[in-house]
């Protein structure tokens, strides 16, 4: 599917991901900053598309972390039916349909531990995480209060909605998947950068880690 569980040119790029970080931890990593906490306490678990999963976002005085529901609208013209899946990552930044969205009042950080990438029929998945311990955070982006249909048995609903961006692999993901990985920050500056400048500034994070800044391990959740 090229749209929906995917994104919209990389195939099946990481579907699943874990967090093991609690809510303190997070915040002692924004330290200074206001951090809200809308998301309740963060249980350590695995996260595949449509589910809720903790994002760290602009609100009313600050950042806030929140629950929203992996999977951002989907193009409509690749939609068959009513039933909208969602967009899991996103690639194609100058999109139309993708650049409503770029803004940084619709863009988040999805806090990870490791994040995984198919091998192939049958074969399972590889995990990676950080090689030297740093704190991950996907680059997203997300909307408030989308109306669609998710699932057909539930009609519509009303959701809070993120995806996160994609980009070449390094020399790790490459090895697995060679066609793309996620967009991950691991430093302060840069998850500033991603929160509050404008895009035209803030696309040269939308790049790969350096090779070797991931470890492949084994199922860490």
């Amino acid at each position: 599917m090229p749209f929906g569980r995917g994104s919209e040119e990389d195939g099946a790029v990481c579907n699943l991901y874990s967090n093991t970080r609690a809510v303190d931890a997070i915040r002692q990593l924004f330290a200074g900053l206001r951090l809200e906490n809308a998301a309740g306490n963060l249980e350590p678990g695995r996260f595949y598309p449509d589910q809720l999963a903790p994002v760290i976002r602009h609100g009313a005085d600050g950042f806030e972390l929140a629950r929203a529901r992996w999977g951002m609208p989907s193009p409509p013209s690749v939609l068959k039916t009513a039933r909208d899946p969602g967009v899991t990552n996103v690639r194609n930044t100058a999109s139309p349909h993708w650049r409503r969205w770029l803004g940084p009042s619709h863009r988040c950080l999805v806090p990870l531990t490791a994040f995984a990438e198919p091998l192939g029929a049958g074969r399972g998945n590889q995990w990676f995480t950080s090689a030297e311990g740093a704190p991950l955070f996907f680059a997203g982006i997300q909307v408030r209060g989308w109306t669609s249909v998710r699932k057909v048995k539930d009609g519509e609903t009303t959701d809070d909605l993120f995806a996160f961006l994609t980009c070449p692999p390094n020399a790790e993901v490459a090895a697995v998947h060679p066609k793309a990985m996620p967009v991950i920050l691991t430093a302060p500056e840069e998850w500033e950068a991603w929160m509050t400048q404008p895009f035209e500034l803030a696309v040269h994070l939308q790049r790969p880690l350096p090779d070797g800044a991931l470890s492949l391990v084994e199922s860490p959740v």
